[in-house]
């Protein structure tokens, strides 16, 4: 048995609704595929590690911040060495003296551990190291940016980064230094704080003597 459309109206209709059906069906498949990665992914920062090489000879101080959980119940581990020891202990840096200094940032919840160090570098103009002293019983600590954008990245500009820096003692006392990395992707200007957001803030103990 042969049925036939003899409404031409009804035959538009019927076309019309399948090109939408044909449509709804690309735009669900094309929905379906594989979510684009996102730009510029936050990486996950669990260590700090802070080294200060004297010039002209003597002792070398590691410090050295670890978050392995991140917020979670653990509280951060910090080490020092030299270290005044004790239930607060803090690092030991000579009075009267220039150190070289140099940041490492690694994730050690990967095995082996990544070095973020080197992410920072490859976005140096996108990154900023503030430094903040604040120390006490007369003491006194400099700190001078070493490096540059240009240092890391091809074309890079003359915008400070601070993976490295130099660090002046003076009189002996006590106090801390707080370090912060800034992201600031297309707004970086050089100047602490400046605009972008946190990656990581840690407070480092000092005793310069």
């Amino acid at each position: 048995m042969k049925f036939e459309n003899t409404n031409p109206l009804m035959l538009r209709v019927s076309k019309h609704l399948f090109a939408c059906l044909v449509l709804v069906a690309t735009m669900l498949l094309m929905s379906c595929g594989e979510d684009p990665e996102p730009a510029n992914e936050e990486e996950l920062i669990t260590t700090m590690r802070v080294t200060l090489v004297p010039q002209g000879g003597g002792t070398t101080v590691t410090m050295e911040f670890k978050d392995l959980d991140g917020v979670g119940a653990n509280p951060p581990v910090f080490t020092y060495s030299p270290s005044t020891g004790g239930a607060t202990p803090a690092a030991l840096l000579a009075a009267n003296k220039i150190y070289n200094a140099s940041i490492v940032l690694l994730n050690e919840t990967e095995s082996p551990a990544e070095d973020i160090t080197e992410e920072i570098e490859e976005e140096a103009d996108e990154h900023l190291f503030c430094f903040t002293p604040a120390m006490s019983g007369g003491a006194t600590l400099n700190i001078q940016y070493a490096d540059k954008e240009s240092d890391f990245i091809t074309g890079g500009g003359n915008r400070v980064v601070g993976i490295k820096s130099t660090w002046s003692t003076g009189n002996a006392g006590s106090g801390n230094v707080t370090i912060v990395l800034r992201h600031q992707p297309g707004t970086k200007t050089g100047a602490c704080p400046g605009t972008g957001e946190t990656d990581i803030e840690v407070t480092f103990a000092l005793v310069i003597q």
